[in-house]
């Protein structure tokens, strides 16, 4: 049987995007086939650039976010650059944007006007709080953001709140936008039209609150604050072994728990006793019930306790670090790895998520230098060399 393309072969993507939400959103764009256009700032071009070198010398957060994207560096503040930009854009299907709020009104890309010149194009707008209320022209980065949807107030300890480590309102948001594109795509098949997408990261980390924000708004009461337990159910933590390493594991009912009991504590008596028989008991005596857990896992090495879980069939994780997670067996097996060129030569990365058995695999190209494809880019539109050079010497492009 043939293999089926790339989805999104044919699909050209402008955007004017910068730090995290719209950089990876367009990024799953791009690994689905789609030809993405990045347009950054002459000087510097995206700030995500130089958050720090940890790559080899280039920014974590920009190789995980761009590759396999052209790099166009344009003045935007220049008519000539806001010209190329809209030539950019008038052969385009979908044009995406994360300006500050009112930016790119003020530049005439906001997804409104944008799709009223162009009806076939998707546009999408990403915004911190959206383009009204009382909000709208607040900052919003991920961690205000975090703040703000009351994700920071559900995580951490019970004596102290904390944020996520992953910048989860900027990947939410991303998420969103991305999936917000295909449906318009989808849409614009059947209908002939685009439209403009509208994403804020606050409804987006709004969304993804769900459990926590019914329990408190039905049930009266926000979920405790547990670190690595769970609010609701004994045991559920992470437990140190006899060698150093930690193991989380979860009974998720009573019949675990009397697996759990008879052949990981060697208790087969705490299964039936009332103090414990029940996941309500449990959660009442939940230091008592962890006390027994960590003595039992605490004379075992981290492979031993591991398999005696798995051997009870309770359902358990090694609590790994980012080292361990580049080298995860599971990874590894599943050959999930691939390089990706980048100006400082291959770099590993991640396949995405979306696997499409029969057809290609994920496009996943060269993180771009900054206005590495302006050239190439303009001449595509139709400008000369003379024309380039003009913009080239005056700074419009770099």
């Amino acid at each position: 049987m043939d293999q089926l393309p790339p989805p999104l072969e044919g699909i050209t993507v402008v955007a004017v995007e910068q730090a995290v939400a719209a950089p990876f959103a367009t990024r799953q764009l791009a690994d689905l086939g789609a030809r993405v256009i990045k347009v950054e700032r002459v000087d510097g071009g995206d700030f995500a650039r130089g958050y720090d070198t940890a790559a080899r010398g280039l920014a974590s957060h920009f190789v995980w976010c761009n590759r396999g994207k052209e790099s166009v560096a344009l003045d935007l503040k220049d008519p000539r650059g806001r010209d190329v930009v809209r030539r950019l854009i008038a052969e385009a299907d979908v044009f995406v944007q994360n300006l500050a709020q009112g930016a790119a009104a003020r530049l005439g890309l906001d997804a409104a006007t944008l799709c009223a010149a162009h009806p076939r194009l998707v546009a999408v707008d990403i915004s911190g709080y959206g383009a009204s209320g009382p909000y709208a022209d607040k900052r919003a980065y991920d961690m205000l953001v975090q703040c703000e949807a009351g994700l920071v107030s559900v995580t951490g300890t019970p004596d102290r709140p904390v944020k996520a480590g992953i910048p989860a309102a900027d990947i939410a948001a991303a998420m969103y936008a991305f999936s917000g594109v295909l449906a318009a795509l989808v849409r614009r098949g059947t209908t002939g039209r685009g439209g403009p997408v509208e994403v804020s990261m606050l409804d987006a980390l709004a969304e993804w609150m769900g459990h926590p924000l019914h329990h408190t708004m039905h049930g009266g009461t926000a979920p405790a604050r547990t670190g690595l337990a769970h609010a609701v159910i004994a045991p559920y933590d992470a437990y140190a072994t006899a060698d150093g390493g930690r193991v989380l594991l979860s009974v998720q009912n009573d019949r675990e728990w009397r697996r759990l009991a008879e052949r990981v504590l060697d208790r087969p008596d705490l299964g039936v006793d009332p103090a414990y028989a029940t996941n309500a008991a449990r959660v009442e005596r939940r230091e008592r019930t962890d006390a027994l857990v960590a003595k039992a896992l605490g004379a075992l090495g981290t492979e031993e306790a591991l398999a005696r879980l798995e051997d009870a069939g309770i359902a358990c994780a090694r609590l790994r670090d980012l080292s361990e997670l580049a080298e995860h067996p599971q990874l590894a097996a599943r050959e999930r790895w691939r390089e990706v060129d980048s100006p400082v030569g291959p770099l590993r990365a991640l396949l995405p998520p979306i696997t499409l058995p029969g057809g290609a695999e994920a496009r996943m190209g060269a993180v771009p230098a900054l206005g590495e494809h302006t050239g190439a880019v303009l001449r595509a539109v139709g400008m000369t060399d003379d024309e380039i050079a003009a913009l080239r010497r005056d700074g419009v492009v770099s």
